[in-house]
């Protein structure tokens, strides 16, 4: 259900909200398709049952607790597919404490407080930082790897290079420019690619990490702008995992840990 096609009372309460739950819907299943899914199938619940808005929370906290309700009754973890990296991150996932990657991500990425990640599971917030802690520990500690990080800021790479470096991840290298995004992943095949969307030469970022997963196919891609609503949208592909800049350590470690579980291999538009 794209921004156009909502009912009026969803337009006004929420219509601005739409492009942090996509994301945050996404990072979740590590699909596009898969998470957008799940916001339209919330929006559709809200046609119906309007009352998590009459709760005394904020837009954003009754938005994301009506998601949860659907989340939470289904249960899937993943996107669609049976690929290998997908039949992976089942696997992984299947080993992790049960909510945590939710209030990871709540707290991170869209960074709500504990209160209202609280609110939104329906859960302690004793037991929301207790999911936090376990999430940091059981996520950094499952998944090492290869990443290629494309960003044309010198002071920016190297922050990236020190975060990931310091999860156990290997660099295999720094890309300026499209071209030379492409020449380091010839020389060596990364697990997972940070990407800014501007680049040096005024080259896209998006155009070079399309260009890479036409060769390859299977690796999982963060990118990191300043603006990602205009990467949210839910009417073309788009990106799973998005960063918002400036973004923080803890921030850029949630979004590593969560990727470095899937594939997203959609052709992507700037």
């Amino acid at each position: 259900m794209s921004q156009a096609t909502e009912p009026s009372f969803l337009s006004v309460a929420v219509a601005d909200l739409l492009p942090y739950l996509r994301r945050y819907a996404r990072a979740l299943t590590g699909s596009q398709t898969s998470g957008d899914n799940y916001v339209a199938a919330t929006l559709e619940a809200l046609l119906t049952d309007r009352s998590v808005f009459d709760q005394g929370h904020s837009k954003k906290v009754a938005l994301f607790r009506a998601f949860h309700l659907i989340w939470s009754s289904s249960g899937a973890p993943v996107g669609e597919g049976d690929n290998g990296l997908a039949r992976r991150a089942q696997s992984h996932m299947a080993r992790l404490t049960t909510n945590t990657r939710e209030a990871l991500l709540l707290y991170t990425i869209e960074e709500f407080s504990a209160g209202d990640i609280a609110t939104i599971m329906e859960i302690e917030e004793s037991e929301v930082r207790h999911l936090i802690d376990t999430a940091r520990r059981e996520m950094e500690e499952s998944i090492t790897g290869r990443v290629l990080v494309i960003e044309d800021e010198p002071i920016i790479a190297m922050d990236i290079q020190d975060i990931v470096a310091d999860m156990g991840h290997a660099i295999t290298g720094v890309a300026r420019t499209h071209t030379e995004a492409v020449e380091l992943f010839k020389k060596e095949k990364p697990d997972l690619i940070l990407s800014d969307i501007q680049l040096a030469d005024g080259s896209s970022g998006i155009e070079a990490v399309n260009e890479i997963l036409g060769l390859a196919g299977d690796i999982p891609v963060i990118f990191i702008t300043a603006f990602p609503e205009r990467l949210l949208t839910g009417e073309r592909p788009e990106p799973a995992f998005v960063i918002t800049k400036p973004y923080s350590e803890d921030q850029v470690r949630s979004a590593v840990s969560q990727a470095s579980f899937f594939s997203s291999t959609e052709t992507l538009h700037a």
